[in-house]
Formats: structure tokens, sequence, C-alpha cells
């Protein structure tokens, strides 16, 4: 799905890949990416004292299965690209410390247990190596530049071959792409083929480069509002990776995977930190705010249907 500043819809063609704004899932997208929608949080980046938008709680259209596969037990492998030692409070080694808290705890969470609703995904998410690229394509990333950047962490050996792992590509504040970081979307992921097989991978970019546009709060729960908008991003692309890895698996019929369907709302269980912001999220010793995810055909409070969640109680 993808909203644009000024709740503009776009359909629009890049490199001769067909990028559908409204959704691109299952409508012969030529990169087989997943955009994530931009969101500008109640027209008001700042904290107000107001909790960010909570979202609905009936149920959405149906999501249904098209026959893909999904992972089973993902295996999170971190990509650092850029120079992310910068000193300029976003691109800093406490910030990458911030991400591996959140992914080295998302296994067992009752947020990512939500997965669990699409037959086939269990609860546990693996935490793999990690490696750094000091910008081998440069500063201005074409889409194809994030497949090979995944691909010589492969085949350098600085990162394994992995049938279940999902790739993330992680930028530093001073690295945009030309297709439309900031602009049309904060992350993507998709698939592609390598020497050794297939491979899932994401692109998220640093949300510290548009602040207003790819984080939902200036002031952020870990002081790091770019890392901390990066994160919302990485677990939405990770929810959709697992359910829809090879973009043929669960999606509904306008095309919107399940994250999609709850994309830039945050649910009825937001809380204040000590600094003001914002968080509906914890996770080991840190606070995040993070979107929904869609828990498919629950049995719960609400009847069976699909609901955008933050577990399988609160919505």
């Amino acid at each position: 799905m993808k909203k644009l500043l000024g709740a503009c819809l776009l359909i629009a063609l890049v490199a001769g890949a067909r990028f559908y704004y409204v959704s691109v899932q299952g409508q012969g997208n030529g990169n087989g990416q997943q955009p994530d929608v931009l969101h500008r949080p109640n027209g008001n980046p700042h904290n107000v004292g107001l909790a960010l938008t909570t979202g609905g709680t009936t149920a959405t259209s149906p999501i249904t299965n098209h026959g893909g596969p999904v992972i089973a037990t993902p295996t999170v492998y971190l990509i650092w690209y850029g120079n992310w030692n910068r000193g300029n409070g976003t691109d800093i080694p406490s910030g990458q410390q911030i991400v591996r808290d959140f992914v080295n705890n998302i296994s067992g969470s009752a947020h990512y247990a939500i997965n669990t609703s699409y037959p086939g995904v269990t609860g546990i998410v693996n935490v793999g190596t990690e490696t750094s690229d000091a910008y081998s394509r440069g500063s201005r990333l074409k889409d194809a530049d994030i497949k090979t950047i995944v691909t010589s962490a492969i085949t350098s050996g600085r990162l394994p071959y992995n049938t279940s792992g999902v790739y993330f590509v992680l930028t530093s504040s001073d690295v945009t792409t030309t297709s439309g970081f900031c602009t049309r979307y904060c992350g993507w992921h998709t698939y592609g083929t390598i020497t050794p097989g297939k491979i899932r991978y994401s692109f998220v970019g640093n949300a510290a480069r548009c602040i207003t546009s790819c984080a939902a709060q200036s002031i952020s729960p870990n002081n790091n509002p770019g890392v901390d908008g990066m994160l919302s991003v990485l677990m939405h692309e990770l929810e959709e990776a697992v359910t829809d890895p090879d973009l043929n698996a669960w999606y509904d019929s306008a095309g919107a995977e399940n994250a999609d369907k709850c994309a830039w709302t945050f649910g009825h269980s937001q809380y204040q930190v000590a600094n003001g912001s914002w968080a509906n999220l914890h996770l080991g010793n840190r606070d995040f705010l993070i979107q929904r995810n869609l828990y498919h055909n629950l049995n719960g409070p609400n009847g069976v249907g699909d609901y955008c969640m933050m577990d399988g109680t609160h919505n």
C-alpha cells in the first residue's frame, strides 16, 4: 500500500517496473517490491500529548492464501549500509544497538505471535550474523543495487546463504534511493535468485532522512527517532516477508499484505514513556512504537475475522 504526502495516490512507472502505490501485491510488479506506506502522523510529526493514530477495531476485508509458501521460522540478517558511525545522533553505534536489541527480542513476543495465525508460520525468529557495506553502490541506490548488496554479502562469505533468511539492508541517513525513499515509500521487501538459489530481502531506509514521512513521531522511546522509525518499518516488512515471501501467498483482493492492512495504526494500548514519546510494545529493556499487524481468522473478543491487532488480545 502506498499513500503519498497530501493523501495523493499514485501509480508510477519506474525503470520498467510497475509500482502500484495503492498496492503492488499480485499486480505484475516487475521488481516484486512491496512498498511500505508513507505517513504524516495526524498531520503533525511532533509530540503534543496525544496518542498516535489508533486505527479501527472492526474486521477488515478478508486476506487469503494464493498458494505460495510462507517462511516458518525466519532468520534475520542485518546489512549496515553506508556509514553508521557518523556521530550525527542517528547513524551511531548506539543506534545500531537499538536495532539489535529489538531484533533479539522479537522471537516469542506476543506481537510477533500474530503471524502464527497464518498456517505454517511459527512464533520463533532466529537472529543471524550481520555485516557492513561502506557505500559499495554509492549513496543513491537503484532498486537493483539492493539485491547486489545482499548478493555481495552472501557470495563474499560475510553472510551465509539461508533459504529461510530475510536479509535487511539498513541504510544510514545520508543514503537514498532513486525510486522514491521518503517520497514514495519507507521500505519494501521482495525476493530474487542468485547462484545458490532464492533469497528474500528488504530495504529499510533511515527515517531521520525524512522524519515527517517515515517516522510516527519526532521524539521517540529510545531517543533516536530515525532508528525507532526504521524499526516500525522493519517489523512491518518482516511480517510480510514471512507470510508472503515470494509475493504469491497471503494478500487480499486489493493486493494488500497482512501488515499493509494495518499500516501506520498503533492500537489502543499506547503509553507514554519518560521523554513524552509514545510506545505500544515493550521488548527486553526497551519500549517501541510499532505498527499493528493483521490477525487472521481471529477467534477472540471480536469474533471471527481478520483484525488489526498488537497481540492476540489487544487491538
